[in-house]
């Protein structure tokens, strides 16, 4: 199945999970994912805004970052992230993600079950 990107399902959130600011979300894919994957998405965090920190129960989150730079807090450990880092968070342990820089943030995100 071909998806075009004018059929993507965007969404935007306020404060996301007690974040700065808005968060745009594109999901790539929503009624043909894999039964055990809840989420394929573009993820557009603009300067200053924030996902706040929040734990994984059940499933994993993968993070590929594509654009712009950032800061994660991986289980309370804060570390810079920029285009073509990788961040994976388990079952059971928490992260959040900021844009510290003066461009969109942007990354690809995947929550497995």
């Amino acid at each position: 199945m071909i998806r075009k990107k004018e059929d993507t399902a965007r969404e935007v959130r306020d404060s996301m999970r007690g974040g700065k600011g808005q968060i745009i979300i594109e999901h790539l894919e929503k009624e043909g994912l894999p039964k055990n994957a809840r989420l394929f998405a573009k993820v557009t965090i603009a300067p200053g805004c924030s996902i706040g920190e929040h734990q994984h129960v059940g499933e994993s989150e993968l993070f590929y970052f594509i654009s712009g730079s950032g800061v994660v807090t991986d289980d309370g450990e804060r570390v810079d992230v920029t285009v073509g880092d990788v961040m994976t968070t388990g079952d059971g342990h928490s992260h959040s993600v900021e844009n510290t820089g003066d461009v969109d943030l942007e990354l690809i995100a995947v929550i497995i079950t």
